[in-house]
């Protein structure tokens, strides 16, 4: 969605007050569909339909496709029979299927009533497909070639049916619907010989996915290879449609959304933050802020069976939380790092000995750095700033050895725990900063105890 222009709303409003529709028209055409659609979200109900109907038939179409669920359904509900058909038919084959997995049963009826056969086969095809696979963003609208064409008859298939094609700088040469190889258009426009047959200027190295690829997979190839489209496949290596870079973005930014949702302990959401309420925000946060709190009980339980030693040495129980906030704060680096490597596949399980060796060594640097920072902090700012002479180098020590030996372990747990889970079928996501930090606020207690029980107390 575009950033909102307040001084185009701002305008649009004000000609939409005064009925100056010529103008609005005039302004509209200038601007790009995701601008329109985010103009649209701004308007009441009543208004969006009359400006909708001021657009180009192929703009109102590809405005349709940028606006949201919820505003899509108001629009088709305020359209007649023969609206909803330009608009459903003039939309790509993936924004359509897109559009009737969101609308409810009855809109969906309405919807399918109106496309075409052609769309509503193509449709249907699409849904069938497992959600998140590749099948079901992928779009059947792509230029198939024969191998036996000239690049003249090529050019001239382009030109024919590129309207109807949602890219065309990609063609896929085809045979009986085998896919032989790939072709640009800027091959066929300088190839000097007209007559040339296609199959002898195509690329034969096709990279291709199935219809049942992760569409996070499907993303990744794009983005490693800078293809425009990726040509899908069924299991028997038929071609049945392409997946382009804009729908690959819309994945890279749904599954980047939902990482990021699920370290921060919630439970992933369909909508933008801007359209949940807060019932819709208590639902996606309460369970994993449920879940955390019961697993404090543990450290609560860990501090209580200290609770001797901590009478001896009360200065003690005033350094739980820096260790504690550093143990965790030490295993969510190393866990985010791991799940994005995980993420863009620049690593898998067996390379969990190079993770773990790597990792270690990176803690005993932080560790070292950490205990020395924090031995000079004890030292100047707690004992002789504050005044403190409880606090004895013996004390100080036991601290920056729990703090060490409690980096180590963390940056351990914290890349080691996601790799586990994505070989156990989890999401590594849910291994990240909540789960972790729990996890290593245990043992971070339990090491920094047993240090000051067995040097201070012996």
């Amino acid at each position: 969605m575009a950033v909102h222009n307040v001084t185009v709303e701002k305008t649009i409003k004000a000609l939409l007050d005064e009925k100056k529709y010529p103008t609005l028209k005039d302004i509209l055409i200038t601007m790009e569909p995701a601008d329109i659609a985010a103009v649209f979200e701004e308007l009441d109900e009543q208004r969006m339909p009359l400006l909708f109907r001021l657009l180009p038939k192929e703009t109102a179409a590809e405005t349709f496709a940028e606006l949201e669920p919820e505003w899509q359904e108001l629009l088709i509900r305020g359209f007649s029979d023969t609206e909803l058909n330009e608009v459903v038919n003039e939309l790509y084959v993936d924004d359509a299927a897109d559009l009737v997995e969101e609308m409810p049963a009855n809109v969906v009826k309405r919807i399918l009533s109106q496309a075409d056969p052609q769309m509503r086969k193509e449709i249907n095809e699409i849904l069938q497909y497992p959600e998140n696979s590749a099948g079901s963003i992928m779009t059947t609208e792509y230029v198939s070639l024969r191998p036996t064409m000239t690049v003249s008859e090529a050019i001239t298939r382009i030109r024919r049916t590129a309207i109807n094609k949602e890219t065309i700088y990609t063609c896929y040469v085809t045979l009986d619907r085998k896919l032989l190889g790939t072709v640009s258009v800027k091959d066929l426009l300088t190839c000097i010989d007209d007559d040339t047959p296609v199959s002898e200027i195509m690329d034969e190295n096709i990279i291709a996915v199935s219809t049942h690829s992760d569409q996070e997979e499907v993303a990744q190839t794009l983005s490693k290879y800078n293809f425009l489209a990726l040509p899908v496949v069924d299991t028997g290596g038929l071609m049945v449609g392409i997946v382009t870079f804009d729908d690959a973005m819309d994945v890279i930014v749904e599954e980047t959304t939902e990482d990021i949702e699920k370290m921060a302990g919630m439970l992933p959401s369909e909508k933008t933050y801007l359209r949940s309420n807060p019932w819709d925000l208590f639902k996606h946060r309460i369970p994993w802020l449920a879940l955390l709190m019961v697993s404090a009980t543990f450290t609560g339980l860990i501090i209580t069976s200290f609770e001797n030693a901590l009478a001896a040495q009360v200065v003690l129980t005033a350094f739980i939380p820096m260790l504690m906030d550093t143990g965790g704060n030490s295993g969510s680096q190393s866990s985010v790092t791991v799940i994005r490597a995980l993420s863009l596949g620049e690593i898998d399980f067996p390379d969990l000995p190079g993770v773990l060796w790597k990792e270690i060594r990176t803690a005993v640097l932080c560790g070292f750095a950490l205990s020395a920072l924090c031995f000079a902090k004890i030292m100047i700012f707690d004992r002789l700033i504050l005044g403190n002479t409880d606090i004895t180098v013996t004390m100080a020590f036991v601290i920056c050895l729990a703090m060490a030996i409690t980096v180590v372990i963390a940056k351990v747990v914290g890349s080691t725990l996601p790799m586990f889970a994505k070989k156990l079928g989890f999401d590594p996501a849910v291994m990240a900063s909540p789960f972790i930090t729990t996890i290593v606020d245990a043992l971070s207690l339990l090491i920094y105890f047993n240090i000051a029980r067995a040097i201070l107390f012996n």
